[in-house]
């Protein structure tokens, strides 16, 4: 990873850190003074497997999430950055207090960024405090995001923009990894207020984080910017099809069952639903379903009525859904297995706090059970879907739910006398 290097800060001679890049407490952690380019740019770029020199043994300790370990190293560390480092794995308010006066000036605003980060004081560094003590680059910029998380606690989302933004520059020369996490999260923020602008910093972000090792960041850059496309996509094919890459792109990062399920489930999905919203045009499209059907199958392999009751019921009604029009060769097996779907959902789903959910639900089992020829049951789900839209006043649900009222009597019509004849 070619950066450029910013100038020495005071009290910090290795430049640039890895500040930021890591999980706390490592992201704040420096690195002292030693000539190992080499494993600082791996650092850099989200490697944590390279070898360490004995020098920053701790530093491997935190990666490995053993800060109490690492901070035991550093006990007999005089140095200021040893000092430093043993707060941030170990922190206390009577070693901040002491480091307060005896750490050089370019080391006291990160002491208090960690500090507020331990929650041992309740006021973020002001950026005029880093620029004050030398800081700039990548240091600047974690000072910069310290700031801004201070103010999104306070609920100040417009207050910590203007922070961000200038974090990201600050960073990007020197430290493309830690630039495109706070693209990232400035992203994050803006996916309300500026829907536009946020798909562009997600792209700007996987384009600085490129193929990092960092592969969870990959992943949920990925599916987050799958998100906001799809959010702002309004039925447009080629937006959800774009949504559909980057779901894809996220899952194919290393998300598994096994490693992040939460994350998995979420992109398959998402997945699903930017492919069933799209209108069924040609051959493709077909088999664009049945990928949903499956994305949808290996959501529910993490989404269980018992642990994710919501989100459950919501991908057990798209499958159900989606089976009902899903081109098989076999559609009364899919048709069963779309009435079982909706069957168990009716068990879960509360009549009297949600009557027009429940009344949805019943007429598309009707439907279902309409297909399957079952036409008596068909009737008889539809007629109580249809009063309960008609006592809540759904005239245009009413109204369908009545049109197919009148369809299958006609069918369970033409069964009798067929049956007579």
């Amino acid at each position: 990873m070619h950066t450029a290097t910013p100038p020495p800060a005071r009290g910090i001679r290795l430049r640039p850190q890895p500040i930021g890049i890591f999980p706390p407490p490592v992201s704040l952690l420096l690195l002292p003074d030693r000539a190992d380019r080499f494993a600082s740019d791996a650092l850099l770029s989200g490697d944590s497997r390279v070898l360490l020199r004995d020098e920053w043994r701790f530093y491997r300790l935190a990666l490995q999430g053993r800060p109490n370990e690492a901070a035991q190293l550093l006990a007999t560390d005089a140095t200021p950055i040893g000092q430093y480092n043993r707060f941030v794995l170990a922190p206390s308010a009577e070693l901040y207090s002491a480091l307060r006066t005896a750490l050089p000036a370019g080391l006291v605003p990160l002491l208090n960024a960690a500090a507020y980060s331990a929650g041992l004081i309740d006021m973020a560094p002001e950026s005029g405090e880093a620029r004050d003590a030398g800081l700039d680059g990548e240091l600047l910029a974690m000072l910069l995001t310290v700031r801004a998380t201070w103010h999104m606690e306070r609920e100040e989302p417009e207050a910590a923009l203007p922070l961000l933004e200038e974090a990201v520059q600050r960073a990007r020369p020197c430290s493309p990894l830690f630039a495109a996490q706070l693209l990232h999260q400035l992203a994050d923020l803006r996916c309300g207020s500026a829907p536009q602008q946020a798909i562009a910093d997600y792209r700007e972000a996987l384009r600085l984080a490129g193929e990092t090792p960092l592969w969870t960041l990959r992943a949920e850059l990925w599916l987050h910017y799958g998100m906001a496309l799809q959010d702002a996509a309004n039925g447009r094919r080629e937006v959800l099809l774009e949504a559909v890459k980057a779901y894809q792109e996220a899952i194919r990062a290393g998300l598994s069952q096994d490693a992040n399920a939460e994350m998995y489930a979420l992109a398959h999905n998402n997945l699903a639903l930017a492919f069933l919203a799209m209108p069924m045009r040609d051959s493709s499209d077909q088999l664009r379903m049945g990928i949903a059907v499956q994305s949808l199958r290996e959501a529910l392999k993490v989404y269980h009525r018992e642990t994710h009751p919501e989100l459950w019921s919501s991908a057990q009604l798209n499958l159900a859904n989606a089976l009902q029009y899903l081109p098989t060769s076999h559609p009364e097996e899919n048709l069963a297995q779309a009435v079982e779907l909706y069957e168990e959902l009716l068990t879960v789903r509360n009549r009297a706090l949600d009557p027009l959910g429940y009344g949805r639900l019943l007429a598309n089992l009707a439907n279902a059970l309409a297909h399957l020829g079952m036409f008596s049951p068909a009737l008889e789900k539809m007629n109580e879907a249809y009063k309960l839209f008609h006592w809540h006043n759904e005239t245009e649900l009413a109204a369908s739910a009545l049109e197919l009222v009148g369809r299958i009597n006609e069918r369970l019509g033409s069964g009798i006398e067929a049956e007579k004849g």
